[in-house]
C-alpha cells in the first residue's frame, strides 16, 4: 500500500499541477476521515504519511480542557488526567495515542476516494487563486462560460473561472456563451465553496487600466494619472498630467486623430471619455475639469469642501450637463462638493453678501454707508478682521489716517466684547434654570463653551468635571437635569 500512496502522490501532482505536499495532505485527511467512521463516536484522528516511503500512522487525539469543562469524552480529556502522564501539559494542548492504522477495505478506499477528490478540487482552487493573487487590479481576457441570471461564469483560462455580477457590467451589455471579453479583475472574496475571483467593467480602475494598455507613456510612468471617475456606459473623465515636460499628457492619451481614447471608447460601449489635464493649483484644476463649460468665476470653501461656480447664462445647462452629470464626474474626480451656478445668480448673492456686511459696519463700527462699502470692498468681511489686522493694513486703504485705523479697531474690539458678553449673559441665563447649578457654576460652565442645556446635555461627566469645585456627583446630577429638560421634557 505504501507504494500506492506515493504513485497516487505523484501522478495527481503531475496531472493537476499539484505540489505533492497538497496530496499528502489531502491523503491524511482522507484515511483520518474514513479512521473515524469505523467508530461509534466522533472522534479526533490524525494521519501521518512517511513522504518517501509512502508508510503512515494513526492517531488518536484528545484536547486538553479543565477539570469543570469536560463537555465531549470521546476527544476531549481533563487537565488533571493528562498531567499524570505529562506533568507539562498545559489547557489547550493536544495529547496523543497511536491506534491502529485503517485497513483499505471498498468502503474506506470509497471513503477516501470522495474526501481526496473534494481536497484536491479545493487545492487547484487555492492554487488558482495564489496565481491571479498577483493580476487583481488589471485588465484580464475572458471567455464567457455560464449565463445565469444575475452573473456570467468567465473562463479566464488553465481551468481559471470568475464571476462578473451583473451590476458590474455595463448597462445594456449582453455577452453570450463563448464570446471573448475584457474584465478587470477587481477582487477576491471568500464563499462557502472557497476563495472567488470577482471582475468588473463598471469600476473606475478598468478604464484606468484601459488607458494603461492603450498608452505606453502610462505604462512606461511618464504619465500619470490622477483620478476617475465614471457614468459607465454614459460618460467618464480621466485627469492625467505628465513628468516631463516635453510630453503633453492630454494629447498622448487622445492619440492620433483619437485614435488612443476611440479605441477605449469602443471597449467601453460608445462611452464618451473626457481627458482632463491636472493641475495642482486647484481652481485651474476645476477649470479643465469643467470642460467644455467656460468658468467665470469660483469661489473655494476648504472649511466645507465646497467649491461655488459660476458660468455665463447661457452655459448653466452645458456645465451642469444632463441631470446633472457633468458636475458630478467633476466632482468625483476633484473629490470636492462642486456647486454650479449662473453669473447672474452669483452676482446677486455677492451683492446680498456684500449688503449684509456693509450694514454690520456702518452699525457697529458708527461709520457711513459709503465708508463700509470700501472696507467691503478692499476685502473686509468681518468685524475680528478689522478688530485684529495689523494696523498698517488699514493704512493702506485711501482715506485713512492712523487716528482713523485706531479708532476702527478700538469700535470692532468694542463691539465684539459687547456681543460675546451678550452670549455669556443668555447662556448663564439659560443655564441656572436648571436644578443643581448656581450663576458661579454656569459662569464656568459658558467659559468653557457650554452656553445651553442643550450644549450641557451632549456632554459627557467627564467632559466637565475638570471645572473646578464641580465633583462627579454633582457633573452627573446636572446633566441629567439638562437631559431631562431637553430630551425627556415631551415624554412626561
Amino acid at each position: 500500500m505504501a507504494k500506492e500512496i506515493i504513485a497516487i502522490a505523484e501522478a495527481l501532482s503531475n496531472e493537476r499541477a499539484i505540489p505533492k505536499d497538497k496530496i499528502f495532505e489531502a491523503l491524511e485527511t482522507a484515511l483520518a476521515t474514513a479512521t473515524k467512521k469505523k467508530y461509534p463516536v466522533d472522534i479526533s484522528v490524525r494521519v501521518a504519511i512517511e513522504r518517501k516511503e509512502g508508510s503512515y500512522r494513526t492517531f488518536r487525539r484528545w484536547t486538553v480542557v479543565a477539570d469543570d469543562n469536560l463537555t465531549q469524552p470521546a476527544c476531549e480529556t481533563t487537565l488533571s488526567a493528562a498531567r499524570t502522564e505529562y506533568p507539562e501539559i498545559q489547557i489547550g494542548d493536544i495529547v496523543e495515542e497511536e491506534i491502529d492504522s485503517v485497513a483499505f477495505d471498498r468502503i474506506t478506499v470509497q471513503t477516501a476516494k470522495q474526501v481526496l477528490s473534494q481536497k484536491v478540487k479545493d487545492a487547484e482552487r487555492e492554487q488558482i487563486i495564489a496565481e491571479h493573487r498577483e493580476r487583481l487590479g488589471h485588465v484580464v481576457n475572458a471567455t464567457v462560460k455560464k449565463q445565469g441570471r444575475d452573473f456570467l461564469v468567465l473562463d479566464l483560462g488553465n481551468n481559471a473561472e470568475a464571476v462578473l455580477k451583473r451590476e458590474q457590467l455595463i448597462p445594456h451589455e449582453t455577452f453570450g456563451r463563448g464570446d471573448r471579453v475584457k474584465v478587470l479583475l477587481a477582487d477576491i472574496k471568500a464563499d462557502n465553496k472557497g476563495p472567488q475571483l470577482i471582475c468588473s467593467r463598471t469600476a473606475p480602475e478598468f478604464l484606468a487600466e484601459l488607458f494603461r494598455i492603450e498608452v505606453p507613456e502610462i505604462g512606461e510612468d511618464i504619465i500619470e494619472i490622477m483620478g476617475v471617475s465614471r457614468d459607465p456606459g454614459s460618460r467618464a473623465k480621466i485627469a492625467v498630467r505628465s513628468k516631463d515636460k516635453r510630453v503633453d499628457p492630454r494629447g498622448a492619451c487622445i492619440g492620433m486623430r483619437g485614435a488612443r481614447v476611440t479605441a477605449v471608447s469602443n471597449e467601453l460601449s460608445g462611452e464618451k471619455i473626457d481627458v482632463v489635464l491636472y493641475d495642482e493649483n486647484i481652481a485651474q484644476y476645476v477649470t479643465n475639469a469643467m470642460e467644455p463649460a467656460e468658468v467665470s468665476h469660483i469661489i473655494i470653501n476648504e472649511d466645507t469642501n465646497t467649491i461655488e461656480i459660476a458660468v455665463a447664462d447661457e452655459n448653466l445647462a452645458l456645465a451642469i450637463g444632463r441631470n446633472g452629470q457633468n458636475v458630478r464626474l467633476a466632482s468625483q474626480l476633484l473629490k470636492w462638493d462642486l456647486k454650479v451656478k449662473s453669473e447672474s445668480a452669483m452676482a446677486k448673492e455677492i451683492e446680498n453678501e456684500s449688503s449684509k456686511v456693509v450694514n454690520l459696519f456702518s452699525e457697529s463700527l458708527n461709520i457711513d454707508e459709503d465708508f463700509a462699502l470700501a472696507l467691503a470692498t478692499e476685502g473686509f468681511n468681518s468685524l475680528e478682521e478689522i478688530a485684529y489686522v495689523p494696523i498698517d493694513t488699514l493704512l493702506s486703504i485711501e482715506g485713512i489716517d492712523e487716528d482713523m485705523a485706531k479708532t476702527l479697531q478700538e469700535n470692532a474690539k468694542s463691539y465684539l466684547m459687547k456681543k460675546e458678553s451678550d452670549i455669556k449673559e443668555s447662556g448663564v441665563k439659560e443655564l441656572i434654570k436648571l436644578d443643581g447649578i448656581t450663576e458661579d457654576l454656569a459662569l464656568k460652565l459658558v467659559d468653557k463653551g457650554i452656553m445651553s442645556a442643550e450644549d450641557l446635555a451632549e456632554c459627557a461627566t467627564d467632559d466637565i468635571t475638570t471645572i473646578e469645585g464641580l465633583s462627579d456627583e454633582l457633573a452627573g446630577k446636572i446633566i441629567m437635569a439638562a437631559r431631562n429638560e431637553c430630551w425627556f421634557k415631551d415624554l412626561k
